[in-house]
């Protein structure tokens, strides 16, 4: 019976890390989308080189610059927008 008790336990623990992580990352995500300065520095930004109120330009340490977008209140990497195509005619 103990041993049960034991793997029960130790099931349980592990499906609750995983739970609390994946909620975790949720919340992390949920925060770098919802500014355009926190998903400057999530995209790993060190210089800005433009910026309005839909859109900014910057660039990554590797000298790379990138678009972020504003799109439904978050920002985004351009060309990365999330799609909502429900479930038939999907591309």
């Amino acid at each position: 019976m103990k041993n049960k008790t034991k793997i029960i336990l130790i099931i349980s623990l592990f499906i609750l890390v995983i739970v609390l992580s994946a909620a975790y990352y949720i919340i992390y995500l949920n925060i770098a989308h919802s500014t355009f300065e926190n998903y400057y520095k999530f995209r790993g930004c060190v210089e800005l080189i433009n910026k309005t109120d839909s859109y900014g330009f910057c660039k990554i340490s590797s000298g790379e610059t990138i678009k972020l977008v504003k799109y439904k209140e978050k920002w985004f990497l351009d060309g990365d927008l999330p799609v909502s195509c429900g479930i038939i005619n999907c591309p």
